[in-house]
């Protein structure tokens, strides 16, 4: 398995060189890509110090903050064109742990999507409020119920694709940005017939830095997540009438 770990960043100075070597000990047989917007702290200069020290480390820097949708397709596409089988996402605030990583990459030998999830056996949030919890949770039941995902934490965005995966998703056309582009990216999995599995994680809110995520965001994805479920009929008889 050659497994490419796509990291977006955007002012992560912070956090950066620690994940870098969080990750090199968690899994040292995987490359990563740090997929910088741009920052203005200097991450990517970071990123670039530490390739040299850590190894199998490259950046790719954008010209201008595009969202973390672009940023993962933007990885994706590099990584395709290196070669790569297997592509990770992670986030660089340390919310994802890279220790559990080793595990979703046991999963991916046998699925094509492997979902760090939340909100299955063992899956856990130490630190949200209840209401939080209960936001979080039933967005993710929504989306599952009105996309027919059968994903209990379809807005997470801990991950492994396969190459296969991802040519069936067809990621290059994906619009949606985050928690709306993990469940664009779980939707065409699963209606593209892309095997899914869940694997139990532990999430944490960042320590340092600042979130990216906003109320808007969310209310984003669930205005798409209605607009796709009102075009599920439709799509289901236009494959109906080609086959």
């Amino acid at each position: 398995m050659r497994t490419l770990v796509v990291l977006p960043t955007y002012n992560e100075i912070l956090n950066v060189a620690e994940m870098l070597t969080a990750l090199r000990s968690a899994v040292p047989e995987c490359h990563v890509l740090v997929v910088d917007d741009a920052s203005p702290d200097g991450t990517a200069a970071r990123a670039r110090a530490l390739s040299e020290e850590l190894g199998q480390i490259e950046v790719l820097e954008r010209t201008a903050k595009s969202g973390l949708g672009r940023a993962y397709c933007a990885g994706f596409a590099w990584g395709l064109e290196a070669g790569f089988d297997h592509f990770v996402e992670i986030d660089c605030d340390f919310s994802h742990d890279p220790l559990a990583l080793p595990a979703l990459l046991v999963a991916a030998n046998d699925h094509e999507v492997v979902i760090g999830s939340r909100y299955v056996p063992g899956g856990k949030i130490p630190r949200w409020t209840l209401s939080r919890r209960l936001l979080s949770r039933g967005g993710n039941q929504y989306a599952s119920t009105a996309l027919g995902l059968k994903v209990a934490d379809s807005t997470s965005g801990f991950r492994v694709y396969a190459k296969s995966a991802l040519e069936k998703i067809d990621f290059e056309t994906v619009t949606a940005d985050g928690y709306g582009f993990q469940i664009e990216m779980t939707y065409r999995a699963r209606r593209n017939g892309a095997s899914i599995v869940e694997v139990p994680i532990s999430f944490s809110d960042r320590q340092r830095g600042v979130s990216k995520m906003s109320g808007a965001i969310v209310l984003e994805a669930m205005a798409l997540v209605t607009k796709w479920a009102v075009e599920r009929p439709f799509q289901r008889a236009a494959l109906d009438a080609v086959n």
